[in-house]
């Protein structure tokens, strides 16, 4: 299985617009340092599984059919802003899994074109794909969101974005199993006030240490945590993603 972070950015993305902060300036003379919205792809067994959908302009970077899924955390629009476009192409429809969100987003529901929405995810119910088996979590956010834990010959990776810690059920349910990579929302350099709707460094520390993984990626970054990485060093094991960055499991 191959895990590939498409994007690795907050709502605003780095650069921010207007901003001059030392991240942003870095970002703007190097590309290799921006970061788009959080998404990101698995390619296993010769099938390819898109995980959230917030990069725009997808109908340019997949051909017809090359998708044979998406699986949604949640419909804020930087993690489903890409399917506006893509659902009005034409060729096979692609599955699209999704919480028990009722409103959506938009009209996405109401004209999905070949987006072929499936029944609701259920929280801990397991849904097989060929050899990839793909576990909905319930996550802490401002609107219904799910974490997924992806399991595939024996190793797994838990994708928890975007979330401000976890529920117990969720905890619990993690610490009963071996996880080999866990990418997880770090959008806030540590604060004296507790985050809203994403962790901050200390909350994304705090549960590497509880969910003991072999490897911790930070995702859904944001300029904030770009300066304080700059100046501070992650313990062993933790590390933030980039854009473009390749797990091979």
């Amino acid at each position: 299985m191959q895990f590939t972070f498409l994007g690795t950015g907050d709502v605003r993305q780095v650069p921010v617009f207007g901003c001059g902060c030392a991240a942003c300036v870095r970002a703007q003379q190097q590309p290799e340092r921006r970061r788009g919205p959080t998404s990101a792809l698995i390619r296993h067994d010769g099938q390819t599984t898109l995980l959230d959908a917030g990069l725009c302009h997808l109908e340019k970077q997949f051909a017809p059919g090359e998708l044979d899924r998406i699986f949604l955390t949640h419909f804020h629009m930087d993690h489903v802003q890409g399917l506006f476009a893509l659902r009005w192409g034409m060729g096979p429809n692609i599955p699209v899994y999704c919480p028990p969100d009722e409103q959506g987003c938009d009209d996405l529901y109401r004209h999905p074109g070949l987006l072929a929405f499936q029944p609701f995810l259920r929280p801990f119910d397991p849904v097989p794909c060929g050899d990839l088996l793909v576990t909905p979590l319930p996550l802490i956010h401002s609107k219904i969101t799910f974490g997924y834990l992806i399991e595939h010959r024996r190793k797994r990776l838990a994708y928890l974005t975007d979330t401000v810690g976890l529920p117990a059920g969720t905890l619990s349910w993690l610490q009963q199993r071996k996880i080999d990579h866990l990418v997880l929302d770090c959008s806030y350099a540590p604060a004296d006030s507790a985050p809203r709707n994403h962790n901050d460094i200390s909350m994304a520390l705090a549960l590497h240490q509880q969910l003991s993984p072999a490897q911790t990626w930070l995702t859904h970054i944001s300029h904030e945590v770009d300066n304080w990485l700059a100046d501070n060093a992650l313990p062993a094991g933790v590390a933030a993603a980039f854009d473009g960055q390749i797990i091979e499991m």
